[in-house]
This record gives C-alpha cells, sequence and structure tokens, in this order.
C-alpha cells in the first residue's frame, strides 16, 4: 500500500485536498480520539504518508519512484509473456541466426551507452563532495559545469548510440531501461544546471536523486543482459 492510498487520494490530488485528507483520517484513528477505529499503528502510517506527501520535494521524488516502480513491474510482466511465447514459435536454427544479430546489438549499443552511463553518473558524488568545499568558489563552480557539460555531451552520445539501430524485440526491455535510464538523467542535469545558476540546494538534492533513480534503472538493464550473456 503506497502513501496516497494510506490517505485514500487520488495520486494527483491537490495540497489542500492532502491535508483535509489527513486531518480527517487522524481523528478516526488517534488513540486520543475515543473512536472505535483508533488505532496507533494506523496513525504511525498516516504520519509517514503525510510528511512525504506535504512536502513537494519529497512528494516529487516519492512520485518518481511509483512511476518507476510501476513501469518495471508492466516490463517484467511482459518479458515473461514474450519469452515464454519466442520458446514455442522459433526453432533452434531461427534462434541461433536470431542471437547471433542480438548479440551485435549489445555490443554496438547496449554496452557503449551503459558505459556512458556510467562516466556521467560514477562522477557526480566526488563532483559534489569537491564543489562542497566553497560552492561560491568560481573556479569549483567551473570545474563542476565543465563536469555537467561532459555529462550533457555524454548523454547525447548515448543518446544518438540507441538511434543508430533497430531495437531487438528479444532485448525490448533492456532497451526500455536504457531509453527511461537517459531521460532521468537528462533531467538531472538540467536540475544541477539550475542549481549552479541559483546555488539552491532543491536543485542539487533533485538533480542528485534523479541521478539515483537512473542508476537504479541501469542496475535493471544490466541484471537482464546478465540473462542472456
Amino acid at each position: 500500500m503506497n502513501y496516497y492510498e494510506i490517505l485514500q487520494i487520488k495520486i494527483d490530488s491537490s495540497g489542500a485536498e492532502i491535508k483535509q485528507a489527513y486531518r480527517n483520517l487522524a481523528k478516526q484513528f488517534h488513540p486520543d480520539s475515543q473512536h472505535k477505529n483508533a488505532n496507533h499503528e494506523q496513525i504511525i502510517k498516516l504520519n509517514a504518508a503525510y510528511e512525504v506527501l506535504n512536502d513537494p520535494k519529497k512528494r516529487y521524488i516519492y512520485d518518481q519512484k511509483i512511476k518507476q516502480k510501476n513501469h518495471n513491474l508492466i516490463e517484467n510482466r511482459q518479458n515473461k509473456s514474450y519469452h515464454a511465447s519466442q520458446y514455442y514459435r522459433q526453432d533452434k536454427e531461427n534462434r541461433r541466426k536470431k542471437e547471433h544479430l542480438q548479440f551485435h546489438w549489445l555490443k554496438d549499443v547496449y554496452f557503449p551507452i551503459n558505459t556512458l552511463i556510467d562516466s556521467i553518473i560514477l562522477s557526480l558524488e566526488k563532483e559534489i563532495e569537491d564543489l562542497s568545499a566553497d560552492v561560491f568558489d568560481d573556479e569549483l563552480m567551473s570545474i563542476f559545469t565543465n563536469y555537467l557539460e561532459n555529462c550533457r555531451r555524454g548523454f547525447e552520445m548515448a543518446k544518438k548510440i540507441l538511434a543508430s539501430q533497430p531495437n531487438p524485440s528479444l532485448y525490448g526491455g533492456i532497451a526500455a531501461n536504457l531509453y527511461y535510464g537517459l531521460n532521468h538523467i537528462s533531467d538531472g542535469i538540467e536540475e544541477l544546471e539550475r542549481f549552479t545558476l541559483t546555488y539552491d540546494d532543491y536543485y542539487l538534492h533533485t538533480g542528485r536523486e534523479l541521478f539515483n533513480l537512473a542508476e537504479e534503472i541501469s542496475q535493471s538493464a544490466a541484471d537482464m543482459v546478465e540473462r542472456f550473456i
């Protein structure tokens, strides 16, 4: 049960609706309310849900995680259905030919993109740590902005590689994860670029979280690849 379900609201509920739902449920479940539904454990769940959904920053990150979780569930179902049907439809020779072509897609598309994604994501924490010595130091900020420019170039290169060849149907889940991971990286770069202009930690935090989501997606793709090699 997610936080929206705990508060019994829709995912697009306004801030006012969230507060009202929390108040109504808190009256029912608070141990001191003398209500027949009083429940200490339920109050703990309500408080946890309200703390996240009432904070726009925390709610944004939470919504991204829900979307990614739902996306992965759908992909897992599709992959299971696809592989089951392929097994019975293809004979040994057709599978051998297809696997040969698919190996080239992994070699020419997946692995180069995965290397670019790693080069972008894995450097972020060190770059932030170096910058944190003094975010208002022009030289340190220049180094950080150069890093973001390199990230942008790496992202553009990865996007071109992904579009350079048709995605084999067998690797549809891997290709989809590459696509969504790159989208998160692009959004993360934009947030980090806003930070360099505003010095607002919100953009730094959001950019970092988007990179973390991209890293999780990249790992999901890597786990899929492991099953084929």
